[in-house]
């Protein structure tokens, strides 16, 4: 019987602080750069790493958390910039898909398909979805992550009420910090809500592995000029404390 073990990935060091220390029986091991820390959430074995930044260093760590640590299922929590007006700082999203916005191999094969693979999005299970999305929406309703954030963040993030989407994710080795970039991407992938830089190539490592996987956002700008005011204090004081309730949301 396949024993089930979690993957879990955090695009900032400062979100999986806040698992690894819920941890029990904690193991940490460092192999390529990385550490790796082993340990059961709620009864069910885990393991927890920053996932680095860019495509190639996350794609890197999620093979490894599949090939040495032979994990069956996988969560990554994050930060995004928000591409959609329908999207407010401290949103969450919930990617039913995912696509590389900078995969261009034209004219060999049309934009955003990935090569040897004939697809140009990828997706994760629909029954882990859908499970996940409820779950995270839990959040939404019962107002555990405004709770978290301070009056004052509050205030600083304009934060009011978070909200939880379901939408299309973009991916790419580029940090949007100005509207013309945005407007840019648009053009060509108007149905995307937010853009960061390490979902698809994960999503790629684990379809090509048959691992699921759900990917999870959290909206620390609106990818303008502004972009980098406060990322820093963000990440600490907001998205930080969501990505720690979004998993143990998910992980019961």
């Amino acid at each position: 019987m396949m024993i089930k073990r979690i993957g879990i990935l955090g695009a900032m060091p400062e979100e999986i602080n806040g698992v690894v220390s819920l941890l029990k029986g904690k193991l940490e091991i460092v192999k390529g750069m990385r550490t790796y820390y082993l340990g059961t959430l709620n009864g069910i074995e885990v393991v927890v790493v920053f996932s680095r930044w860019g495509k190639v260093a996350s794609a890197t760590t999620v093979t490894h958390l599949i090939v040495e640590f032979g994990i069956t299922e996988l969560y990554f929590t994050g930060v995004a910039g928000s591409v959609s007006l329908d999207l407010a700082i401290g949103d969450i999203v919930v990617a039913s898909s995912l696509v590389q916005h900078d995969m261009d191999a034209r004219p060999i094969m049309k934009q955003f398909e990935i090569p040897l693979l004939g697809k140009t999005e990828l997706y994760p299970p629909k029954e882990l979805l859908e499970k996940s999305f409820f779950a995270i929406k839990k959040l939404e309703s019962s107002k555990v992550l405004l709770e978290l954030v301070s009056t004052e963040q509050q205030k600083i993030f304009s934060i009011s009420n978070p909200k939880v989407f379901l939408g299309k994710i973009a991916s790419g080795d580029k940090f949007f910090a100005n509207n013309n970039e945005k407007e840019s991407l648009l053009k060509v992938l108007p149905d995307v809500l937010c853009v960061e830089m390490e979902g698809a190539a994960v999503a790629q490592v684990c379809f090509e592995y048959n691992i699921p996987f759900v990917i999870i956002r959290t909206i620390s700008d609106a990818a303008d000029e502004a972009s980098p005011i406060d990322f820093n204090e963000f990440v600490n004081q907001v998205a930080s404390k969501f990505g720690v309730a979004i998993i143990q949301a998910l992980i019961k």
